[in-house]
Formats: structure tokens, C-alpha cells, sequence
């Protein structure tokens, strides 16, 4: 009986449910009776390009949250299986559970079938589990591969929308970035020269946007494995304390101070040892 409550039939064509809630919440901010919530401000730069052996993939490091940088170290490219890797832009927890979702599915695949997943059956796994919330999860996707088909790249929107391209920039940063790859992409490209694109790319990403910075880290996928280089390329803009920041007691003013004495009583445990013989 538990069962026929948790998992239930998919409804067919578009479900209006939530029609009669978003009239109810429109009426109450138009009476004053509540607030939409704001807007959080995210930043991040990704890329990937195909290049003749192969996929690279790009991304930088930082994390943020509204004005504040949370993470300088963030992980945005993500394993999704041993041929294929994604990036994520957007909110860091939701790329970071979707692709760990979508990694799992693909193991057991793996493990019953004993081959690798194509990219277009993990890109429709994506495809279909981000239409199924409507941009409730805020991941933007950079998906790359390589399979029996050859190399492959998909981008994924929050709503389920995908494309096969053969270049991809996406983020607070990538109309710098997606300008760095209409320019300097040719097809079947060496490796070492879609290595330095991407690296070019994600650069531009960062040097336009505060919410991208920090280090460059690339993924590298082709048929004999990956190369995952993390940092590829170091910010070159280190934070250096100049002085020591070590205040006299005092600085701050105690506006008041209260003790609460706890009365405590000691318990003495003694331990006896049980007699086995």
C-alpha cells in the first residue's frame, strides 16, 4: 500500500495544478499581504568545445551567493560516467544533485548491459527530468562525450530544451565567452588549440562577470579516457593580507555582560568486570 503513494503514474500533456495558486499569490502581493522573494544573483562560466579526437570542457571555480563568494574552489565539471562529463551552471546544489542523479542511473546501466552509456541516452535522461519540474531546478547543462557514435556536446536548459552543438558557452559570463568561440572555432581542431580556446574562453567569461573567477579547470575526453586537469590554469590575482589584523581588547564595546553560574553534579561511574570462568 506504501508503494501506490510514492510512485505514481506520470499525467499526460501539460498539468495546470499550480493555476489556481499563482492567482492566489498574484492577488496577495497586489493587496500588500505578502512579497515576492528576490532574485538570487549566481555567476558562473562554462564551456566545451569538440575537437577532432574529442571533447573539452571548461569552467572556472567560483561560487557565489548574491554579493558574497561562498566557494574559490568549486568543482563545476562533474563525472557523469567514464566517457562523459558535465558542467554545471546556476544553483550549485541543484547541478550538483542532478548530475549525481543522473550518474547513478548510468552505472546501473553499465552494470547490467557491461559497455558505456551513449551521451544522447544520458542527455535524454537530463532532458526529461528537467521538463518534469518546469525550471523549478536551476541547472544549466554542458554535457560532453565520447562514444561508439564519436564526440558529442549537449546543452540542456532548466526547462528540459537541448541542442547538439559543436561549441557551447553558458552562464552569468558567457556572451564574452561565446564571443572568444565564434571567433577563433574551426572544425577538427588539434587538441592542444581547443585547449587553449576554452581556456581563452572561460578567461574572457571571468574578466567580464563578478560572479565568475578564480581558476580555470578543464576536462579533456577522448576514446582512450579522460584528463581532468584541475586548476589548468591558477587565478593570477592572489589575495595577500597587508597587515596583521589583531585588535586590543577593548576595540568592540560590551554593551552587557551577564554569568550564569550551572549547577552541576558530579556522577562517579564505576565499572565491575564480569567473572567468565
Amino acid at each position: 500500500m506504501a508503494l501506490s503513494h510514492v510512485w505514481e503514474l506520470p499525467v499526460s500533456g501539460f498539468n495546470f495544478e499550480n493555476t489556481t495558486r499563482n492567482m492566489f499569490l498574484e492577488n496577495a502581493q497586489s493587496e500588500g499581504k505578502t512579497k515576492a522573494p528576490k532574485p538570487l544573483k549566481t555567476g558562473t562560466t562554462i564551456a566545451g568545445v569538440v575537437y577532432k579526437d574529442g571533447v573539452v570542457l571548461g569552467a572556472d571555480t567560483r561560487a557565489t551567493s548574491s554579493e558574497v563568494v561562498a566557494d574559490k574552489m568549486c568543482a563545476k565539471i562533474h563525472y557523469i560516467a567514464p566517457n562523459i562529463y558535465c558542467c554545471g551552471a546556476g544553483t550549485a546544489a541543484d547541478t550538483e544533485k542532478t548530475t549525481e542523479l543522473l550518474s547513478s542511473n548510468l552505472a546501473i546501466f553499465s552494470m547490467n548491459s557491461g559497455r558505456n552509456p551513449r551521451v544522447i541516452m544520458a542527455a535524454s535522461i537530463l532532458q526529461d527530468m528537467l521538463f518534469r519540474y518546469r525550471g523549478g531546478i536551476g541547472a544549466n547543462l554542458i554535457l560532453g562525450g565520447v562514444d561508439c557514435t564519436g564526440s558529442h556536446i549537449f546543452n540542456v536548459g532548466p526547462y528540459g530544451n537541448m541542442n547538439e552543438v559543436p561549441y557551447i558557452a553558458m552562464g552569468s559570463g558567457d556572451l564574452a565567452a561565446m564571443g572568444i568561440l565564434e571567433d577563433r572555432f574551426k572544425p577538427k581542431m588539434e587538441l592542444e588549440e581547443a585547449k587553449a580556446l576554452v581556456k581563452s574562453a572561460i578567461h574572457a567569461g571571468i574578466m567580464s562577470d563578478l560572479g565568475s573567477g578564480n581558476n580555470i579547470d578543464i576536462c579533456v575526453i577522448y576514446k582512450q579516457g579522460v584528463d581532468y586537469i584541475r586548476p589548468y590554469k591558477e587565478s593570477e590575482y592572489k589575495d595577500q593580507r597587508q597587515e596583521k589584523y589583531k585588535y586590543k581588547s577593548g576595540t568592540t564595546p560590551v554593551l552587557m555582560e551577564k554569568v550564569v553560574r550551572l549547577e552541576l553534579e558530579l556522577v562517579h561511574e564505576t565499572v565491575q568486570t564480569m567473572e567468565t570462568s
